[in-house]
């Protein structure tokens, strides 16, 4: 392909976008409920087929944009309908093996034990009592010296205050 050839070319293209890009690009992101990132793709693509096919942009077979903008529906149906069909899957965690060796666990316990560790010791006795040793609100209460009420209510707090530690070690969300 010669220099002028592939001068032409990129004048083309860049007219075009100069033209028709913000109307694209507006369309786009209507049609991807303004993923950015997939809007820009999809009108890069557009433009890539019209440089592929510059006869499409003959003015005697219709109006440009018109052509600009069915190209871009089609690339984004098609885009969507590849999408429904193998959904992209992003995932931070490896695939289940079905083969567990106990660290997930170990590490788990181990943080979650840290985390009460970090909490009133209140706090921690119930969580103890009715989480870890199983017992009702009635028989730690009995273990415990309180009654009932200040069981449950301290149990509602000492979670909270469980749940705000774990986060702050970046544990949960």
């Amino acid at each position: 392909m010669s220099l002028v050839l592939v001068e032409a070319d990129d004048r083309l293209i860049r007219a075009l976008y100069d033209e028709h890009g913000a109307a694209l690009q507006a369309y786009a992101l209507g049609m991807t409920n303004g993923d950015l990132g997939r809007a820009q793709d999809a009108v890069q693509e557009v433009l890539v087929r019209a440089w592929r096919h510059p006869e499409a942009l003959d003015p005697g077979r219709g109006s440009i944009r018109g052509w600009l903008l069915r190209t871009l529906r089609n690339v984004l149906i098609d885009e969507w309908r590849a999408r429904s069909v193998r959904p992209e899957t992003i995932t931070d965690t490896l695939p289940d093996l079905g083969i567990s060796d106990g660290v997930d666990m170990a590490l788990q316990s181990w943080l979650v034990a840290e985390a009460v560790d970090r909490l009133s010791e209140a706090h921690r006795d119930v969580i103890r009592e009715c989480f870890f040793n199983g017992r009702s609100v009635a028989e730690a209460a009995e273990r415990l010296g309180v009654p009932a009420g200040t069981v449950k209510s301290r149990t509602h707090y000492a979670l909270r205050a469980l749940r705000v530690e774990l986060v702050e070690m970046g544990v949960a969300p």
